[in-house]
């Protein structure tokens, strides 16, 4: 059902006319809730070190998650000691509680894993995003920036940079905020973030309400086993029989990325975050199953054999460094 509906997102019918008043009750929550927390109505907290947030403002997989490995893995070279908190989406409880390479992605959702794996940076999760970076911050003093996977819309939590991603190919859908479109605000909250960073061409998505756009692309040739123990390049696999799953917010950009390396496989989505189970790969048995690198972190109790992950890094043009590190040296 949510896969269907995120595909009429990116169209326009009469059933979405239906839903703009419901969009337009929508849009006036937003500018409420803007109000009161600039009236102090609700409250918000500042941290004891500067907080970067890294969020979209539309529904569905952007390319965050990569964005935000990147954003840690720049600032350690910049010398920083960065700390990531996150909501853990999916995960079976809202307790703060910290991300080691050996939590179960049950507990504390697949992204903020893998991104504790990526990036050996402190990471913490909880539906309370202060309470988490309070909660980092204490345990590990040594962290002078915090980085927020997700938040754009977490106003409880103040920060001191705003970086907005967005995919090229999907854009921002049909244009009509949530539930008619994917939007969980208006574009034009674009023009007040510091940064906006593509997910593909940045000139197919212009123009934008903001001069700071930076292109992104996602690369990745070597496929890993489960295990990460083997590793193989796509050649290996071009006389395989081929099955590819993802679970992720644009399981197509996978699938794309896949035949751009000359693979033939079946493909099947999954839900965004979904948790695998060994069920799921029984109507692939007797084909190598090809997977992202977040599914992968959901698998690794399995024993199943060959499946293979594609780990991807994100190359951002530099001047989103420059940009960040002035702001940081100004704070």
């Amino acid at each position: 059902m949510s896969e269907w509906l995120q595909k009429q997102w990116f169209c326009k019918s009469v059933w979405h006319l239906l839903l703009l008043p419901l969009a337009a009750i929508y849009l006036g929550l937003i500018h409420l809730r803007k109000l009161l927390y600039k009236l102090n109505v609700f409250k918000s907290y500042s941290l004891s070190v500067p907080v970067i947030v890294v969020g979209n403002i539309s529904v569905g997989g952007t390319g965050k998650t990569p964005a935000v490995i990147y954003l840690a893995q720049q600032l350690k070279l910049a010398g920083y000691c960065p700390g990531i908190i996150s909501r853990g989406y999916g995960r079976s409880n809202s307790l703060v509680q910290a991300v080691s390479c050996g939590s179960s992605p049950d507990q504390v959702g697949d992204e903020p894993l893998l991104i504790a794996m990526r990036t050996a940076c402190p990471v913490f999760v909880g539906n309370n995003r202060v309470a988490a970076g309070v909660a980092l911050v204490k345990e590990h003093p040594e962290v002078n920036v915090i980085i927020s996977d997700d938040g754009l819309q977490h106003y409880r939590l103040k920060r001191s940079l705003e970086l907005a991603v967005v995919d090229a190919d999907r854009g921002f859908g049909n244009g009509f905020l949530i539930p008619a479109g994917p939007l969980r605000e208006t574009v034009a909250r674009l023009s007040l973030v510091d940064a906006i960073v593509v997910n593909g061409n940045a000139e197919a998505l212009k123009p934008v309400p903001n001069k700071n756009v930076f292109s992104m692309r996602l690369v990745g040739e070597t496929f890993f086993s489960l295990d990460g123990k083997q590793k193989k390049s796509a050649a290996y696999f071009k006389k395989k029989k081929l099955a590819a799953v993802a679970g992720i917010g644009n399981p197509d950009r996978f699938f794309g990325h896949l035949r751009m390396m000359s693979l033939d496989f079946q493909s099947q989505a999954f839900p965004d975050h979904h948790l695998f189970c060994l069920e799921d790969f029984t109507p692939f048995k007797g084909k190598t199953i090809l997977m992202t690198e977040k599914d992968a972190v959901k698998c690794q109790s399995f024993a199943v054999d060959d499946i293979w992950m594609l780990p991807v890094d994100a190359m951002i043009e530099p001047g989103l460094m420059k940009i960040i590190l002035n702001k940081l040296t100004r704070i």
